[in-house]
């Protein structure tokens, strides 16, 4: 336990580091402990070390260990969900924040509503344009947050977006800015069912530039889990 709350500790100090770098409060920033890869035994352990909040990227594993983990904490769903099952992933997360398309978002619209729910969701916009990462583009962005908006069942609550993966995390930095500028255009639209206050941007190697850039979520695995073991 004491590995995990030490990393915790670092990668708060980094947060409060970038955070005050860019003029803004360390409170104002959530921090996302990417659970992914890691047993259910030390998801506890990060939770009494003080993590809130938890995402998972694959839908059957992240069931099977919610089951295990008694301690309260909340879920988030960072990967890509497939329509066939948008029902348990409402029934599982708090938050969705790969929202990828009209498509599934119109799905889980009508999921949600016919279960007397609203599903809190992010948005993702593919802002590398890279053709291995879902999102919609940034051009096509405001045009889907319009269309969503309407939907019942649903609550747009922001954006998100994974950067480029490069060893330097100033490769993504232009990303994230471009995503920042957006949110605070679509931020001003007076529009249903729309809240605009998650920004999630920034992973461990990259966490501190997409805070410069003013990611209010920042979603971190390895800096407190450590390297996972590759998913078979």
């Amino acid at each position: 336990m004491q590995e995990i709350a030490d990393n915790l500790a670092r990668i708060r100090e980094r947060i409060a580091a970038a955070a005050a770098k860019s003029g803004r409060k360390v409170e104002e920033i959530l921090l996302v402990a990417v659970s992914k890869g890691v047993e259910p035994k030390r998801i506890e352990q990060a939770i009494e070390a003080g993590v809130t909040d938890l995402g998972e990227n694959y839908l059957q594993e992240a069931i099977g260990k919610k089951a295990q983990v008694k301690s309260k904490a909340r879920w988030h769903f960072i990967g890509h969900l497939q329509r066939n099952k948008v029902n348990a992933a409402l029934e599982e997360f708090s938050l969705i924040q790969s929202v990828d398309s009209l498509k599934l978002a119109q799905e889980m619209s009508r999921r949600a509503a016919a279960a007397g729910k609203t599903a809190q969701i992010l948005l993702q916009v593919n802002t590398s344009s890279e053709t291995s990462k879902f999102g919609v583009a940034p051009e096509e962005t405001r045009r889907l947050v319009e269309e969503i908006a309407i939907l019942p069942g649903l609550s747009l609550q922001g954006l998100m977006t994974i950067g480029r993966f490069e060893p330097d995390p100033e490769a993504a930095r232009g990303e994230f800015r471009l995503l920042s500028q957006i949110f605070r255009e679509i931020s001003q639209l007076n529009l249903p069912n729309l809240t605009m206050r998650l920004l999630s941007m920034g992973m461990t190697h990259d966490f501190e530039v997409a805070i410069e850039e003013g990611a209010n979520l920042v979603r971190i695995g390895t800096g407190i889990f450590g390297p996972r073991r590759q998913r078979q």
